[in-house]
């Protein structure tokens, strides 16, 4: 397949529009949001949502986030409880998306024959703008192949997809850098399926009460039928083996840099994912840092670009730094964790 690339300029409004007619006719298109990039169809043609899982090797059973332009997803779901209402009101457009019960016109396909359906209307501009002149809701997961980090550049979208989809357009870098905030929101009750820059605490504020889902907390099992894209299968992953160490900070650089010594002895190249305040305390290795622990947005935001880095490098482990699981350093550590496939010291 030949794939159009569209660096976006002061032609931007034109070639969207392009990008709008591709998705019309059934095509994939490749778009920025605020989170990471995404690879969309319209979200009411199953067969145009069937090259999405192709395109991926996205296993059929990871349900699709559908994306829309404005406050009416009344044709969507069969109804909005309050608390949806209150999320939208204060949090719309932006990085939360809302799983509810699905109406007839969302294909059974991007649900994963689920009953619901996951929605979230973005605040990039670009993405909204693809949406309304599309004229349907985009169903959009993100543009990477299945199971690699997530795209926050046009670069990492290329570097997956060219040849496999229609068009990329973008160009910018991603504000947030990790997916949406997944909630399932179900009358009284809601709950994160998937942590992201939308906070339990952040929710808990506009007067709602938030419950954990156990599946963020821990390795899913392997029967886990999920509700939300990110809950079961491996994700983010860097080519290397990756060990994410935990504990007080001063232990955990202490057995890197064991780590550094015993691995170099074998012949083995070793990267660090490391943060600013210890950057300079590694003794060999290939030493990124993914930003200030005083700043997890910029983590957030560099995480995903880091681990590819490690890729480009060819290093044959990672080490990396944990971090708190408490506000954003929840998201933080669940991307890294399933990026890991759950080796974790504690030291």
């Amino acid at each position: 397949m030949d794939t159009k690339v569209y660096y976006l300029d002061e032609h931007q409004d034109e070639k969207i529009r392009e990008a709008a007619d591709v998705i019309k006719r059934g095509g994939l298109v490749v778009f920025p949001t605020e989170t990471v990039y995404g690879l969309g169809a319209n979200a009411l043609d199953e067969e145009a949502c069937r090259k999405i899982f192709i395109a991926k090797g996205r296993p059929q059973d990871n349900p699709l986030i559908v994306h829309v332009a404005d406050f009416d997803i009344s044709d969507y779901v069969e109804y909005i409880p309050e608390n949806a209402k209150k999320i939208m009101e204060n949090f719309w457009p932006g990085p939360i998306t809302m799983v509810l019960k699905k109406s007839s016109k969302i294909p059974m396909l991007v649900t994963a024959n689920l009953d619901s359906v996951a929605i979230r209307m973005p605040s990039n501009k670009v993405a909204r703008k693809l949406i309304e002149y599309s004229g349907v809701p985009i169903a959009a997961p993100s543009a990477n192949i299945s199971g690699r980090p997530s795209p926050t550049t046009i670069e990492h979208t290329i570097e997956d997809l060219m040849g496999r989809v229609d068009m990329i357009i973008g160009g910018e870098k991603c504000e947030f850098g990790l997916e949406s905030t997944v909630v399932e929101v179900l009358n009284d009750k809601v709950t994160i399926l998937r942590p992201g820059a939308i906070t339990k605490d952040m929710l808990e504020d506009i007067g709602l009460t938030v419950d954990i889902d156990p599946a963020i907390l821990k390795r899913p099992d392997e029967n886990l039928k999920p509700k939300s894209p990110g809950m079961k299968y491996r994700h983010y992953a860097p080519k290397a083996e990756m060990t994410i160490v935990t504990g007080r900070i001063d232990r955990a650089v202490d057995y890197i840099n064991y780590k550094i010594k015993e691995m170099k002895s074998k012949g083995k190249v070793v990267g660090v994912l490391a943060t600013e305040e210890t950057k300079h305390l590694y003794e060999g290795g290939y030493i990124i840092s993914v930003g200030s622990r005083n700043k997890l947005g910029l983590i957030a935001a560099n995480l995903f670009d880091t681990l590819r880095e490690f890729d480009k490098i060819n290093v044959d482990y990672i080490y990396a730094e944990g971090f708190e699981e408490e506000g954003l350093g929840l998201a933080i550590m669940n991307r890294m964790k399933k990026a890991a496939s759950y080796n974790i010291i504690n030291v």
